[in-house]
């Protein structure tokens, strides 16, 4: 995996904790993964997931925490020319087994580097994925998705569905729009990428309805459609199902005799680092309060290097 130095969008990079009081004082990493663990709960990951500490002493103190999409070696370079303490990243470095961390491979090397620069790492993936404030969230919040409730619950929901941990969020647009405004809604919220944004449906059809999912989401298209929303937002959208989706729709919408476009759920497909990243901020505000609770604070930051796979396109004719 590669990365750019192309910035993701102006937003506010790092929480201020501002002057700290006679009481505040560095965690140790223990307390942060302990902060951290209270906002993603690790039971709350899937069962696939690997999520945690990987790496990291929990007695050494911590005074600066780089939040990034990716494990990789320009943000684990990143990470140490800054002076980071701790690495904390949305996708794991070891998602399945592995019998060596010999720096002799590029896995490893990370670890050995991370370490030797005393720097830890800890993963937050799909136990943020289902979090308040988590990835869901702050993509539903950049998209513009009001009363919202998740695709799928996975804790207990208040009645309006607000607090309720599950994966992905389904709910009411402030204002209907068209499909291809929508669609450069999302493009202008979200980190630019050589893929850009691609969208299935008639540019014109008018939704009032969203569902988005942050990361790779054509394994929920069951629970949108169950959701009836006008349009789902999500990554790595392979042809198969995305073409089975839009005929079903298609034929469903015909079939029923419907007035006007046919077919909804319509699809937006972004970069799956790109629906993800803008979690990161929120992780940033979420860390720093959550410390501050104890007395206990630290300086937080967003990075801001895209590593999303795709460094080019060529548009075809």
């Amino acid at each position: 995996m590669s990365s750019s130095d192309t910035p993701a969008p102006d937003v506010p990079a790092t929480a201020d904790p501002g002057p700290a009081a006679p009481s505040d004082e560095r965690p140790t990493l223990a307390q942060v993964v302990a902060a951290l663990d209270g906002l993603y709960p690790p039971s709350t990951a899937e069962g696939w997931d690997a999520v945690g500490l990987v790496a990291g002493d929990p007695a050494a103190p911590v005074r600066k925490v780089l939040f990034a999409v990716d494990p990789v070696s320009a943000v684990v370079d990143q990470a140490l020319d800054w002076g980071a303490d701790l690495l904390v990243t949305h996708h794991p470095l070891f998602l399945r087994g592995t019998s060596s961390v010999a720096a002799t491979t590029f896995k490893g090397s990370v670890v050995h580097r991370l370490l030797t620069g005393g720097c830890a790492l800890h993963v937050a993936h799909t136990n943020a994925d289902a979090a308040p404030r988590g990835v869901a969230d702050a993509l539903a919040d950049l998209v513009g998705i009001t009363d919202r409730r998740p695709l799928e619950v996975s804790g207990t929901a208040s009645d309006d569905g607000a607090g309720a941990r599950g994966i992905g969020r389904v709910g009411r647009l402030a204002e209907p729009t068209t499909l291809a405004d929508f669609a450069r809604r999302v493009a202008a919220a979200l980190p630019a990428t050589a893929q850009g944004i691609r969208f299935s449906g008639d540019p014109d059809a008018t939704v009032t309805t969203a569902a988005v999912l942050g990361g790779s989401g054509d394994g929920y298209f069951d629970a949108v459609r169950a959701a009836a929303a006008d349009v789902y937002v999500t990554s790595d959208l392979r042809h198969h199902p995305a073409s089975e989706l839009r005929e079903r729709a298609e034929f469903e919408s015909r079939a029923a005799g419907a007035p006007g476009p046919a077919g909804t759920p319509f699809l937006v497909d972004t970069a799956h680092y790109a629906s993800e990243w803008p979690w990161l901020r929120y992780a940033v505000e979420d860390l720093a309060a959550a410390l501050a609770a104890d007395g206990l604070a630290v300086e937080a930051r967003v990075s801001e290097l895209v590593t999303d796979p795709w460094t080019g396109q060529v548009p075809s004719r």
